[in-house]
């Protein structure tokens, strides 16, 4: 996936795996970082902490909204679980204040994946199970750029009642009451959400 996502994204004259301040950017184009994360934004804070001041960042994160599973001897089968863009609201709560930095960019990819398994007699206690190891690009599906904090505020739906609760924007979204929760908190630490007390259905909140 890593790998794949470095090709897409790459532009001749692009520099790759550059030594950097103590750091390795997966590509270096003139003044511009571009990093590939496939895994959590927490491993992320001190690179951005110490790169940031000096240079502009582009970071790619893929979201996987479709599943195909591979295990040996069988067809592939699609996976139920599925992401959606509000996947993204997983990792930004590790850094919810991410997006305002004006060095700054994210886009989330939304793709198709292939998830390569294999079965593992040690796993699940010892009863045997299927572990993954490789996850393939099948498919580009969309993407969203944000640049600034702002721009998480199209993910807002817009007939969202003007005072609310996390169970209104679960609704609203149609997304679960955790993920509207973990997007209620980034959205007030970024200012962009006014926490305006609590009731018996929980924190009320206005744009």
């Amino acid at each position: 996936m890593h790998a794949a996502l470095k090709v897409e994204y790459a532009k001749p004259g692009d520099l790759f795996e550059v030594p950097l301040d103590g750091f390795v950017i997966d590509i270096r184009r003139d003044d511009l970082l571009i990093e590939i994360q496939t895994g959590s934004f927490a491993a992320l804070g001190r690179k951005l902490d110490h790169l940031l001041a000096e240079h502009h960042i582009l970071l790619v994160h893929p979201i996987a909204v479709e599943t195909y599973l591979h295990k040996p001897d069988a067809a592939p089968r699609r996976s139920p679980k599925r992401g959606s863009i509000y996947s993204l609201f997983d990792e930004l709560v590790s850094i919810p204040t991410l997006l305002d930095h004006p060095n700054l960019a994210l886009e989330v990819v939304l793709v198709s994946v292939a998830k390569i398994q294999e079965f593992e007699p040690s796993a699940r206690r010892g009863r045997g199970g299927f572990r993954t190891t490789d996850r393939l690009l099948r498919e580009i599906l969309g993407r969203r750029r944000f640049d600034r904090p702002e721009d998480l505020l199209d993910l807002v739906p817009g007939d969202l009642p003007a005072t609310f609760t996390t169970t209104d924007l679960a609704r609203h979204a149609e997304i679960g009451r955790d993920v509207a929760q973990q997007m209620a908190y980034c959205l007030h630490l970024l200012g962009l959400f006014v926490v305006l007390g609590r009731t018996k259905a929980g924190i009320t909140y206005s744009r």
